[in-house]
This record gives structure tokens, sequence and C-alpha cells, in this order.
């Protein structure tokens, strides 16, 4: 009977170890399978933890690309005209001006070029002007419009020194004042007159006058320059 009870005991020893044994392994598995679940499932870093470094950079937007503006990439992309050739053909300008318009040396014209957004037009004006050769002053600005492949004169000032030039959308055209005497190089003034475009022509949107001084840049009015005075000697 000790040997029954023995055998007994034992069976039963083992079999509770049995039980806690499985009670264990069943209650690491629940465990494995909720920390399983906090991990993949979610509520986002703060389940994960902090994101890998190489993670961030392959889930991070790209930076867009700096691209040029409208009016740069239509600068880039301005087809070159010829200047003389505008002039020439022109039916608005007169014989004379064609006539003496010629070379100062080998086939280089007393002619400047501009190109910009005056119109509004889709493809960039041209500012055209003619000087003389031998002290470079102006004796005519031209605009020419683009429009169905061709080019048309939409502004033309024929004056002794002026000078047309593009600033931010509108044309200015400088014309100097001379009174009489004036030398060419030193005229007694200028008028600059701003220009804009009205769907169909240009208005003058602003004037300015400036008087110029005689006091300097002229070495026959205001008296010569005196001379250094010499260093007194020891």
């Amino acid at each position: 009977m000790r040997g029954l009870r023995s055998a007994g005991s034992r069976d039963s020893r083992d079999s509770r170890e049995r039980a806690a044994s499985g009670t264990a392994v069943a209650g690491l598995a629940a465990l494995g399978l909720l920390v399983a679940g906090c991990s993949t499932g979610g509520t986002g870093s703060r389940d994960e933890g902090a994101a890998r470094p190489d993670e961030v950079a392959s889930t991070a937007p790209a930076t867009p690309k700096a691209s040029g503006s409208s009016s740069e990439e239509a600068a880039r992309k301005a087809k070159r005209v010829d200047p003389i050739a505008l002039i020439k053909n022109d039916p608005k300008i007169g014989g004379r001006l064609k006539a003496d318009l010629k070379p100062c040396t080998a086939d280089a014209y007393p002619v400047d070029t501009s190109y910009g957004n005056l119109t509004n037009s889709s493809s960039p004006d041209v500012v055209v002007n003619v000087m003389t050769c031998g002290d470079a002053v102006g004796i005519g600005t031209y605009v020419y419009r683009e429009e169905n492949n061709a080019y048309r004169n939409v502004f033309m000032a024929e004056d002794a020194a002026v000078y047309g030039t593009i600033d931010r959308g509108d044309l200015i055209v400088t014309k100097q004042v001379y009174a009489k005497g004036d030398p060419v190089a030193f005229p007694s003034g200028e008028d600059v007159i701003t220009y804009r475009w009205a769907g169909s022509g240009f208005v003058q949107h602003d004037w300015v006058h400036n008087d110029y001084s005689k006091a300097v840049g002229d070495g026959d009015v205001g008296g010569s320059v005196p001379a250094p005075s010499e260093a007194p000697s020891n």
C-alpha cells in the first residue's frame, strides 16, 4: 500500500508540475502575442518607437527642385532678331535714316538691341536704339512686337539724343535737352518719360525732368581746376 501511495503521489506531483508548466507556457505565449500586437498594430510612433534614420530618409518627401520664373525662361528662349533688317524693312521709318544707317567699322552697326516683356505678348518684345557712330548719340528708338510670326512697329521716337530701355515691364525713354550753345557732350538736362502698354499701344505714365549742373563736367564752364599746392621744402 505504501508503494501504491508513493507512486500515486509522484503521479500527482508530476501532473501538477505539468499543469504549472503548461500555464507558464500559455502565459508566455499570450505575452508574446500582446507585444507583437503592440509593435505591429498601432497608434503611430508611440507604439512603434522612434524610427530609424534610414526609414525617415526613405519616407521623407523629395525636395522640389527650384525652377526659373516664366520671365527668366522666356528670356533664355528669346529668339534673336536682326535689328538692321527690322529697321530697313520698317515702312514707318523714313528713307533718310535708313540711308544713313551704315556700319561704323567693318560690319558693326551703331545699334543697341534689348529683349523683354513690354506688351504682354507670348514672345519677348524688341527695343532697338539707333545711334550716331562718332559720339554714340541716340537718334531713334523703336519697339517691335511679334504678331502672327512677324514683328510690328508699336512705338517710335526719332529725336536728337533719345534712348529707350526696359525697366520691369515699362518702357523708359530718355531725351537729352540742349540749350542754345550746349556742346553735344554736355546737355542742359534730360526728360525721362515712362510708357506703359494699354492693350493696343503705349501711353505715357510718368515724366521726370532733370537739370544738369554746369559747375561740373565741363572744363570751359566755371573756371579751370586749381593745381595742387606744393609741399613745403625743408
